[in-house]
């Protein structure tokens, strides 16, 4: 049988979460200007960047030298079809288009990429004060050629963006007892091929 506890406790966060999204809709935003990213096409802005929506979903990944990232990333990845049904998406980094592609075809993530490369962009519309490369996400939303943020989520250990943590937490694991890796093979006591130039 269920803990009472526990459910008590997971009805009240569901409706938590509902109070949080009501806020979130109601939410005027507030004008941001057109930035420019870069791209293996060339240069591009935030406004190109919404495509046909009037919604975008800027996911702030801080780039190939990040586990966790690594990690949101690739559960959003399954999610794409569906976030795209609904809005534009796009996974921005400071990393160079080509390291961002090269990292997101071996991750095998369909999203669109641009790097903000460290300016500007992130400067100002980081989901932290003064933190320059900090995961999380914003939404922006536009009117013509005025750009809104709207919305925006940090990133981190226990979140409710992550699935991962959720079902740690069913088997009674945390944040203290899990660090996300970007592979989990383990190296066999002896290799059957002798083992030379393992990376």
């Amino acid at each position: 049988m269920p803990d009472d506890r526990i459910t008590e406790l997971e009805r009240q966060i569901g409706e938590s979460i509902a109070e949080l999204n009501t806020l979130r809709k109601a939410s005027p935003g507030t004008p941001v200007r057109n930035y420019t990213f870069t791209t293996l096409t060339g240069d591009t802005t935030l406004l190109d960047l919404f495509g046909e929506k009037d919604k975008l979903l800027a996911i702030h990944n801080m780039g190939q030298g990040c586990r966790y990232c690594t990690l949101w990333a690739d559960g959003f990845n399954g999610l794409l079809p569906h976030l795209e049904s609904a809005f534009s998406v796009v996974l921005l980094s400071k990393d160079p288009p080509e390291t961002q592609r090269r990292f997101a075809n071996a991750r095998g993530w369909r999203f669109r990429l641009a790097s903000h490369g460290g300016g500007d962009y992130i400067r100002e519309q980081s989901v932290v004060n003064d933190q320059n490369n900090y995961p999380g996400a914003v939404v922006y939303e536009r009117d013509g050629d005025t750009i809104m943020r709207k919305n925006a989520c940090v990133f981190g250990p226990g979140d409710i963006y992550c699935a991962m943590w959720s079902l740690l937490g069913l088997a009674g694991l945390g944040k203290k007892d899990w660090t996300p890796q970007y592979a989990y093979w383990s190296r066999p006591g002896k290799l059957d091929d002798g083992g030379l130039n393992v990376l």
